[in-house]
């Protein structure tokens, strides 16, 4: 026999608990499955803190989504009592004569300052010595210039999965993990879903399944998803330990090269802990989420430190604290595609990293769930339907 749902959600990372809570919130009889424990390391979803932005430099399409995201994330702090959005502003740091590719934007931080105009997103344009003034743990280049965007800061991921996914149970919703789903078939009146222990049956399902979503998706949108191994490091303070707050330290981005990888990032210390987080992006190999080396080297550790952080943080040392890996999910451009993959219009989907996913997921998944019970949306995701993709 069949178990039975409105909604069925695969995958419960960042887009899917809040999927599942949305669905849970709106009535609906919902089940969600993941192959692993969320909140765990081994997707998109993790790592302690994640960057949330206002101006979206990758698209003025994306500020409704994480506007409407941060909603939500004050809402569940006001209703559990946790920790979930900090407010610590964001620093974006460039030279005007780097250009390159970054997220999709050929002039991340001019792109930022134009959206942030556009949607009246509070912030400020800082010249070289007024960041140097302003935030002297940052040594900069010559000409490099800064946006500081104050309402920015960081999200803590395994905390909001937790809390969406607590929320959900306790509205009704089953969850139920370590449970792989491994086929999907529409049909006019119904999903069917099958999986490592189970056969399902909902009007609808949610597919947010992460780096293995490729697996449940048709192979005309699958094909344009490539799954990239990211890397992060906790490196400890050689001097002024108490600058590193996030009271006094804003998270990160800098542009530092014309190069895709090119793009430093980095967190305050939280929670009285050391060291600070600081990373870059990869995109050179393609990898299975199933395969990759989870692993960080410290050859890679190395070589992190000495390309990008030496000269530019001069507080950071080159002891590495800890390590994880992470996986991105992108699409061209470093878009994000969010649709239904059957004409029957009950497989709804979204594959949604691209390296920038977190901050927009409490609305995404609440636009999903609204979607797939018929309720009229909270933001519009039409701009992310895999059209563009299919006429690449």
């Amino acid at each position: 026999m069949s178990v039975t749902a409105d909604i069925l959600v695969v995958g419960l990372g960042a887009v899917g608990s809040a999927a599942l809570y949305q669905a849970a919130k709106l009535g609906a009889r919902v089940i969600g499955l993941d192959r692993f424990h969320p909140p765990h390391g081994f997707g998109s979803s993790h790592g302690e803190t994640r960057i949330t932005r206002q101006a979206i430099g990758e698209g003025t399409e994306y500020v409704p989504l994480v506007l409407r995201s941060n909603e939500i994330w004050e809402e569940l702090e006001k209703a559990t009592g946790r920790r979930l959005l900090t407010r610590s502003g964001v620093l974006i740091l460039a030279s005007p004569h780097t250009a390159g590719d970054h997220h999709g934007s050929k002039s991340f931080l001019a792109d930022t300052a134009a959206i942030a105009e556009h949607n009246n997103i509070a912030h400020e344009v800082l010249s070289t010595e007024e960041v140097r003034r302003r935030f002297p743990q940052f040594r900069l280049e010559q000409e490099e210039s800064g946006y500081f965007e104050r309402g920015a800061g960081f999200l803590r991921p395994e905390a909001c999965v937790e809390t969406q996914l607590a929320a959900a149970r306790q509205l009704g919703a089953q969850i139920r993990t370590g449970e792989t789903a491994l086929e999907l078939h529409a049909r006019a009146e119904s999903v069917q879903v099958i999986s490592d222990r189970e056969q399902y049956e909902a009007d609808k399902v949610i597919v947010s399944a992460g780096p293995w979503i490729g697996r449940l998706l048709p192979a005309h949108i699958a094909q344009y998803l490539q799954v990239y191994r990211q890397m992060m490091c906790w490196f400890a303070l050689a001097n002024n330990r108490g600058q590193y707050t996030p009271e006094k330290f804003p998270v990160f981005i800098w542009i530092t090269g014309n190069r895709p990888s090119d793009m430093l990032y980095g967190f305050p210390r939280i929670d009285g802990r050391e060291g600070v987080k600081v990373a870059t992006e990869s995109y050179e190999h393609a990898t299975d989420p199933d395969r990759v080396d989870r692993t960080v080297k410290p050859a890679e550790i190395q070589r992190l430190y000495s390309r990008y952080i030496s000269a530019r943080l001069p507080d950071v040392s080159p002891n590495s604290l800890r390590a994880a890996t992470c996986l991105y999910t992108v699409a061209p451009g470093a878009r994000f595609v969010i649709d239904t993959a059957d004409e029957s219009g009950r497989v709804l989907f979204a594959s949604t990293c691209s390296g920038h996913g977190f901050k927009h997921s409490a609305a995404i998944g609440e636009a999903l769930a609204r979607q797939a019970l018929g309720f009229p949306p909270m933001v519009d995701t039409r701009p992310f339907r895999a059209k563009w993709v299919e006429q690449l």
